[in-house]
């Protein structure tokens, strides 16, 4: 039997929130939410504080309020977040170069490798949150386990500023009593419905498949077998470093409709700035554009174009979504709720097409430009520099 693997889930406290609190000492000890005022905004995150009122994350904000009206709402700076996030993600790879991140404020760590240099894998978890603390001021909680499923499991049994270790020996005294919806894929519509046939609680799945009955709860065979797996703690998925990602985006919710197609315009133009640096900042082509809009009735509408030769040039985002968005409101335009853009597929920016030599003078010319504005505002901030024509 080969040797179990050491596997650390790290999931940043309340990430957002923490953020707020760290950079504005009044908002310490008070319930925050962060995230879209007004009546469509919605929660990204709410401070342990704002939690025990019942406020969650992806809660509409009006009634996030509702439960907690001494709330504090707040925005928080893009550049704040992405500085933590950085800083974690070099804490991270101190101890490991296996490090599959999931999101801003949270990864998975292989640590089988580092015991000889930091010890147990317990050692490896304490270090890690000393050092995200002292490097970001903010609180992270990490989990412990031989498997992906049980570490991100354990990550979550102590919050906030947790270190929890889940071994071989607590796998059956841990996940039976918990609910089903803990079991990773389960979501809401899939726990209402093993609820309506008996199955609340982890212990119930395993029963369900000791009685070879999994066949009577509405599942594939395939799924069935996979949370079977997971209900008794077994996963055997790697940490992943290598995943080339799929596409880059970015979209935003307008509190009132958007009633006018050039101010749409100067939105998607800001929104092409921001995925274009994001492609450059990675080393990333986009082979592809989507725009996606969504009317004030909800009717949603995406279109695409290929982008040719693949590019990570601001002004080729902008001249592909700039053409796909007026094919649609010359015809179709009706008030925004949603905007967004997203460029993808993607490829290397090592793996481009060959250029014409006009071609190529144009791209170098673009080139320097968003390298100039990169520059700048990697230095100042976002707000410190951008292009005089806002719109596409």
């Amino acid at each position: 039997m080969p040797p179990l693997r050491a596997i650390l889930h790290l999931d940043m406290d309340a990430f957002f929130a923490a953020i707020a609190q760290r950079d504005d000492p009044s908002l310490r000890g008070r319930p925050v939410l962060t995230g879209g005022g007004g009546p469509r905004g919605v929660v990204t995150t709410a401070s342990y504080e704002a939690r025990v009122f019942g406020c969650r994350s992806a809660m509409p904000t009006a009634v996030a309020l509702r439960l907690c009206p001494q709330a504090v709402c707040v925005k928080v700076s893009g550049d704040a977040i992405r500085v933590a996030s950085r800083k974690v993600r070099e804490v991270m790879e101190r101890v490991t170069p296996l490090v599959q991140p999931l999101s801003v404020d949270e990864a998975f760590l292989d640590v089988t490798g580092s015991a000889k240099l930091f010890g147990s894998p317990r050692d490896v978890a304490l270090k890690l949150k000393r050092e995200v603390f002292a490097e970001t001021g903010l609180v992270a909680s990490v989990g412990v386990s031989h498997n992906k499923f049980l570490a991100k499991l354990a990550s979550d049994l102590e919050k906030p500023d947790g270190l929890t270790v889940i071994g071989p020996g607590d796998v059956d005294r841990i996940l039976p009593p918990l609910p089903i919806g803990r079991v990773p894929g389960v979501g809401p519509a899939l726990v209402e419905k093993l609820q309506r046939r008996g199955v609340c609680t982890i212990a119930d799945l395993r029963a369900a498949g000791a009685a070879g009955t999994t066949g009577g709860l509405g599942l594939s065979p395939a799924q069935a077998a996979h949370l079977l797996d997971l209900a008794h703690g077994r996963d055997e998925r790697p940490v992943s470093t290598g995943g080339r990602r799929k596409s880059v985006g970015q979209e935003r919710t307008f509190g009132i409709n958007l009633p006018d197609p050039q101010r749409a315009r100067v939105v998607l133009a800001t929104q092409c700035d921001e995925v274009a640096r994001r492609l450059r900042a990675r080393g990333l082509l986009a082979r592809g554009v989507s725009v996606k809009l969504r009317t004030g009735d909800f009717k949603t509408v995406t279109r695409s174009a290929v982008v040719s030769p693949p590019s990570d040039a601001t002004a080729d985002l902008r001249r592909v979504a700039g053409a796909l968005f007026d094919a649609w409101a010359h015809r179709h335009f009706r008030p925004l709720r949603l905007l967004g853009v997203t460029a993808g597929p993607l490829q290397e920016a090592a793996d481009g097409e060959q250029l014409g030599l006009f071609d190529a003078a144009v791209r170098g010319r673009n080139a320097r430009v968003d390298a100039a504005v990169d520059a700048i505002r990697a230095r100042f901030g976002d707000a410190a520099a951008g292009r005089a024509d806002a719109t596409l």
